[in-house]
This record gives structure tokens, sequence and C-alpha cells, in this order.
């Protein structure tokens, strides 16, 4: 059985010991060293060579991108794991791009990256292709989640079907911002046919969605999110000018 050989480098000690002991349980598995020092970390693996690393991006001395670079240039037969406090796209992509084959937001369990590294272990998350879909994974979950906070500050509810349509009508504008032209013709029907209902029940849905959020008053909430007193008081919009205005804040934030 091939021996993976495990470096950990964080600044939480509690995180690191808990992670060294489910690791060193399972078969196969052994950590070689831990660091919460950058600089010590690449000593560790010109000295250790390990083929598996668990990098925290907050270290004292050299950062975590720096080991990542590291890693990447000394040692690229090492599959690196980063580890950080940001759920943000950028810093997905640019743990990917320094080499890492997984980006884990905090707080992330010991059991978790145990799986993490079983997959890899195993042969089935080992090149930067498969890197790519799991950074894309991640964007389409952020995405997601971006989209349903601004609808619960507004007070638009996630039980009522408005709001998976208003999702769903709004990642479509921003993959498509012409689609907003189309709203009728393409976008409903396309919303329609995921959730396997009608075009107009979607249209009747998202309208009534974009009523419940305006008619509980947050024009504080509704200003805070877009920048701007708009639609004050019983002045709603329309449901293509909601679904614009949510995507075109996203799409700018992404610049």
């Amino acid at each position: 059985m091939k021996q993976e050989k495990i470096a950990i480098f964080s600044n939480n000690d509690e995180f690191v010991q808990e992670l060294s002991n489910s690791l060193n349980a399972v078969e196969g598995f052994s950590v070689c060293a831990t660091s919460s020092n950058g600089n010590t970390a690449t000593e560790i693996v010109k000295r250790n060579s390990p083929t598996v690393a668990v990098v925290d991006l907050v270290l004292t001395g050299l950062d975590g991108f720096g080991v990542l670079d590291f890693v990447k240039e000394n040692c690229p037969d090492c599959l690196t794991i980063a580890v950080g406090g940001f759920v943000d796209d950028k810093i997905v992509d640019q743990a990917i791009e320094h080499g890492a084959v997984y980006y884990l937001a905090k707080p992330v369990k010991a059991e978790t990256l145990v799986d993490r590294i079983t997959e890899l272990s195993n042969g089935r998350a080992v090149n930067y292709k498969v890197a790519t879909e799991v950074r894309d994974k991640r964007k389409a979950g952020s995405i997601d989640e971006k989209i349903s906070n601004i609808f619960i500050t507004i007070g638009i509810p996630p039980h009522i079907k408005g709001f998976s349509y208003l999702r769903e009508g709004i990642k479509l504008a921003v993959e498509d911002p012409a689609i907003i032209n189309r709203v009728t013709k393409e976008l409903y029907p396309k919303i329609s046919e995921k959730f396997s209902t009608s075009a107009s029940k979607v249209e009747r849905a998202i309208r009534h969605a974009i009523e419940v959020a305006w008619n509980r008053g947050r024009t504080d909430a509704i200003s805070s999110i877009f920048g701007a007193r708009v639609y004050i008081g019983n002045e709603r919009p329309t449901n293509s000018e909601f679904i614009a205005l949510v995507a075109d804040k996203l799409i700018l934030e992404s610049l």
C-alpha cells in the first residue's frame, strides 16, 4: 500500500494536533512534520519531501502563498491543500494558481481533510484539470451564497418558490447579461425547465417574491445592498429590473 507522508503547516495548535491524530490513525498515512512558521515549512519540505502538505495561508514568517510556491517549484510531486479564513473567489483562484489542488475555508473539520487526502491518495484529484473543476464548483457555491444573502437581507424568505426561481434567473443573467432582454422568450423557460414547472408560474412566483420583500419595507437594507436609495415605498422593480440589478451588482463585484 502506498504510504503518504503528510506535512501540516498551521498556526492553530489545536487543529494541528487533531488533524495529526486523525491522519495517523489511517493506515498508510503518517504525519512527518508540522510547523506554524513558513520559513521552517520550506526547510521541512526540503528535508522530508512530503507527498501531501496542508498549508494554512496565514503563517508566521513566510506566508502560505510563499510556501505553496516553494512546494510547487521544489517538490512538484507533493500535492498541497490550502486552508484559509477567506470565502472569496480571488483567494481561491490565487491558491490554485500557486499550486493548491484544493482550497478549504475555515473552520475545517479534521474528517474533511482526511477525506480530501484519501481522494488524493487514490489518484482521483492529482492533476490541475481536477483542481480547476474543484475551483469552479467552489465558485458556483459562492454565487449561490451571495445571492441568498442578498435575498435574506432584503426580506425574501427562502421557503417560497420565487426564492429559488429568482436565484436561478440571476445566475443566468450573470452568465449572459443580454438574456435580460429575452426574459419571456428565454429566461423564464430556462428556469421552468430546470424546476419542472411552467414559465407563467415562474413569472408569478418571482413577482410574488419581490412583492414580499418590498411589502416588508426594508428600504434601509435594500439601499445598503445596492448602494443607492432605489425603489422606495410602493415603487417596486419589475422582475427583469430586479434580476438585472442584482446580476449587475455581482458582475461589478467580480471585476
